[in-house]
């Protein structure tokens, strides 16, 4: 049965794990797993630009023994007015997998429902599942345990912070949301992990508070203040968040043993100071590295 990987809220707390415990063994033996995809194709629809995405898709299917494709955003007939639907049709006859990285959550949606192969979600305006995942394996080679952890996310109420509430409420850890007024995330967002987060009784912070958010952290966790499509808002925003950077007095405000964690890219001297990203609780290049080995474990589950 086709399976795809469009929302960490699609997956139970078993299933994440078991993608975690995938993930440490494709990256501790690599050589086991070399010919795992040999003969399988990859597609890479990427209407937005990319560093980590595309590079560590490339590059672990090729790892696999497979290989992709990559299809930019004027690649393709959807450019010129074809449906989605049928290009969903359409290239599931010629690959066996593919990952999209785009605006709309609703066009990764409808593709995985025309599709007949696996989709992946390279990210979204919703969420960014691939890299909430692979911030919880590195959270893991930190700490051992990830269950009871606290994680502090300051900044937008954008994709990632929706993927992190996802992935902390699933894995066991609390999770605190600092944000200015009027940035944090839709109350529906919330409401779609509350039940869960209140069953296994973890804490869900949404405040603009940020000593209020940072108290027992045991990671501090920035983004960029404008995303891409918003630029626009740029000017704005650094006036809205220049209060929320990541400094070293923030990260005092946490635990001593705090991490700092940053998906990339950063602007130094924005949401972050060198000294906090370039210090030493900094784990943001474990964290670009660890979307390759997750990424291998996703396609391969999805895939063979």
């Amino acid at each position: 049965m086709k399976k795809d990987f469009i929302s960490l809220n699609d997956l139970s707390s078993e299933e994440i794990h078991q993608w975690l415990d995938f993930a440490r063994q494709i990256k501790q033996s690599p050589k086991d797993f070399k010919s795992t995809l040999e003969g399988k194709t990859l597609g890479m629809i990427f209407k937005k630009k990319s560093t980590r995405t595309r590079i560590s898709f490339e590059v672990g299917i090729t790892q696999l023994g497979g290989s992709g494709i990559f299809l930019g955003p004027d690649d393709l007939q959807l450019s010129r007015g074809e449906t989605i639907a049928d290009t969903a049709k359409v290239l599931s006859r010629y690959l066996d997998g593919i990952v999209i990285r785009t605006y709309s959550h609703k066009d990764v949606v409808e593709f995985a429902q025309h599709a007949t192969i696996p989709v992946i979600n390279g990210l979204t305006d919703f969420n960014h599942p691939c890299q909430a995942l692979a911030d919880m394996l590195t959270l893991q080679e930190r700490f051992g345990n990830l269950k009871g952890l606290k994680l502090a996310y300051l900044g937008d109420g954008n994709n990632v912070a929706v993927s992190l509430l996802f992935a902390c409420v699933k894995v066991g850890m609390n999770i605190s949301l600092i944000s200015p007024p009027g940035y944090t995330i839709d109350e529906e967002v919330q409401a779609m992990i509350q039940n869960e987060a209140e069953a296994k009784k973890l804490n869900i912070t949404i405040t603009s508070n940020i000593q209020q958010g940072l108290a027992g952290a045991d990671a501090v966790y920035t983004d960029v203040w404008t995303s891409m499509g918003k630029e626009e808002e740029d000017a704005h925003r650094k006036q809205v968040f220049k209060n929320y950077a990541v400094t070293d007095q923030v990260m005092a405000a946490a635990k001593p043993s705090a991490v700092f964690m940053h998906c990339l890219p950063a602007h130094r001297g924005e949401e972050v100071s060198a000294s906090v990203i370039d210090g030493a609780a900094s784990i943001v290049f474990d964290q670009a590295e660890n979307r390759l080995h997750l990424q291998k474990a996703v396609m391969l589950k999805l895939m063979r």
